[in-house]
């Protein structure tokens, strides 16, 4: 390929890097793009999820297509709180991400099935040796580490159930913290996708990222069989491991993938730290940067690099509250009563609750959260603001 081939080069077909493919595709034809993926396929085996409230009017259009599944509001439970709120909730695929893209790419633009040996602003370089110049490089492969930060991990396994008969769900459960507390906080999820197909997700806000699979699959089998739910199938299978961010050094952290590379390589997803820094959500954040890059009118690597770099500073800055209640949850609770926080949080009023997930805080909402007896020892909230209480899991040990 020569160095006008491709305008762009989007490392990368998971969530982020989808979305922005999709998103240039549809308000910048004239570009040509490339996404590179290694999997087969894009998108993997993945459910991302949202609530209607987290998408902007304005960029509904992104993502109204790749919705597979939609619900009218939500429940969560926990020992001594249940609640239903009446916030839509949506769920996108991996198999409507990959659908979506196939459809609305040409086909040389898709490139699967392929590893990346290295990459700079203006190229990249396939483990195979084969060399693409390019006019940008957007890399969105993914965490894979995150130095310079320290938080824990939300670790979680999920499958997809079929039934002998219908489980009688109408909404999703968004949080089942009604089952044994081991690992840190533990919730299930479930999502009603018919009646008798249903994800049920068995989740952790661990201290650690190790994945115990035959255990949680075991637990996932336990919590069904206590709803008498009889499984005939299990016909799909995903697990994850996110980190959650307490704190960290965002400068270092940016420039530690390559210091010697200037300009620097632009990033998306969470290979920028572009998560929610307690909830590891990465949708709606995805999606306003995805929207962003479409009013660019200088799409150079260096500019992209700039673009990105500014973007995630400023999510960064944006993030502090967040990054603080992440060291409250996890440097003050004790493990097996971390979800106490979130029952405390679940009994605020719905916008609050709304904002929160967007990553919308308002200064009110950061009062009312704070205020009151906090659900954790008073002391150790405090020790953990101050880098005190219990020792974080460092981020960046994970490879």
């Amino acid at each position: 390929m020569n160095r006008h081939a491709i305008d762009i080069s989007i490392l990368g077909g998971g969530l982020a890097g989808g979305l922005i493919a999709l998103a240039l595709a549809a308000r910048r034809p004239d570009l040509n793009l490339l996404l590179i993926e290694r999997g087969e396929r894009f998108g993997g085996n993945h459910v991302w999820s949202f609530f209607a409230s987290d998408i902007a009017p304005a960029q509904t259009w992104l993502v109204e297509p790749l919705i597979a599944a939609r619900w009218d509001g939500y429940c969560v439970h926990f020992p001594r709180r249940s609640r239903d709120l009446s916030t839509p909730y949506h769920s996108v695929t991996g198999e409507t991400l990959d659908a979506a893209l196939r459809a609305r790419l040409p086909g040389e633009a898709l490139l699967t099935g392929t590893a990346i040996a290295a990459a700079t602003p203006t190229s990249v370089t396939l483990a195979d040796g084969r060399h693409i110049a390019c006019g940008g490089v957007i890399d969105a492969r993914g965490a894979g580490t995150l130095p310079h930060m320290a938080g824990g991990w939300q670790k979680f396994a999920g499958q997809l159930l079929r039934l002998a008969a219908p489980h009688g769900l109408t909404r999703p459960i968004v949080m089942d913290a009604r089952v044994e507390q081991v690992d840190g906080y533990r919730f299930v999820y479930c999502l009603p996708f018919s009646d008798r197909d249903i994800f049920v997700e068995d989740t952790y806000y661990a201290d650690g990222p190790e994945l115990d699979l035959p255990a949680m699959r075991q637990r996932i089998a336990a919590y069904a069989q206590a709803r008498q739910w009889r499984v005939e199938a299990v016909t799909y299978e995903e697990t994850g491991v996110l980190p959650v961010i307490a704190t960290g050094d965002f400068e270092a952290f940016w420039h530690a993938s390559d210091p010697a590379l200037a300009p620097a390589l632009a990033r998306a997803g969470a290979r920028a730290a572009l998560v929610h820094p307690l909830t590891s959500y990465s949708l709606p954040i995805a999606v306003r940067f995805a929207d962003r890059l479409c009013t660019l009118d200088n799409l150079s690597g260096e500019a992209l690099g700039r673009v990105s770099y500014a973007w995630a500073r400023e999510h960064w800055r944006q993030g502090r509250f967040y990054r603080m209640l992440t060291r409250m949850l996890f440097g003050a609770a004790v493990p097996s009563q971390r979800f106490r926080v979130l029952e405390r949080f679940y009994g605020l009023p719905a916008p609050l609750i709304e904002r929160f997930y967007a990553g919308r805080s308002t200064a009110a909402d950061a009062l009312r959260i704070l205020a009151g007896k906090p659900p954790v020892p008073i002391g150790a909230a405090l020790a953990s603001l101050v880098g005190g209480g219990r020792p974080l899991a460092p981020l960046g040990e994970r490879a």
